[in-house]
């Protein structure tokens, strides 16, 4: 029997919900459903787990103890082009480590991202 306790859904602060949502639009192709006009939805066929992101005063990042969200991305440097140009700010650049590479954003809502690719430069 599968275990039926496991993650499936994370919810997100962000300081403005609309530049987030454009933000995650431009640079992965997710859609959102909005429930209201402080919180709004994405889901696992773009995103890999559903989730959503509240408008809050607060947001996440690695200094303050959150958990960091990782994108994976088979082409890594096409990712950090988009997130630069979709208005995001890279906090730590592309870095090796055992089993990959990454860099950490934050998008133009506040909270701080990952993304990460198994595959070479």
């Amino acid at each position: 029997m599968k275990n039926q306790d496991k993650i499936n859904y994370v919810e997100l602060p962000s300081t403005d919900l609309a530049a987030t949502k454009a933000f995650f639009t431009r640079v992965f192709g997710w859609t959102f459903q909005d429930f209201g006009p402080e919180y709004s939805a994405f889901n696992t066929d773009q995103a890999g787990l559903d989730g959503g992101f509240f408008q809050s005063k607060l947001k996440a990042s690695t200094a303050n103890g959150s958990a960091l969200v990782v994108i994976y991305s088979a082409k890594l440097e096409e990712t950090l082009s988009r997130v630069v140009d979709a208005g995001g700010v890279i906090v730590e650049e592309i870095f090796a480590f055992p089993g990959g590479r990454r860099f950490q954003f934050t998008e133009p809502g506040g909270s701080e991202f990952a993304a990460w690719s198994d595959k070479g430069a």
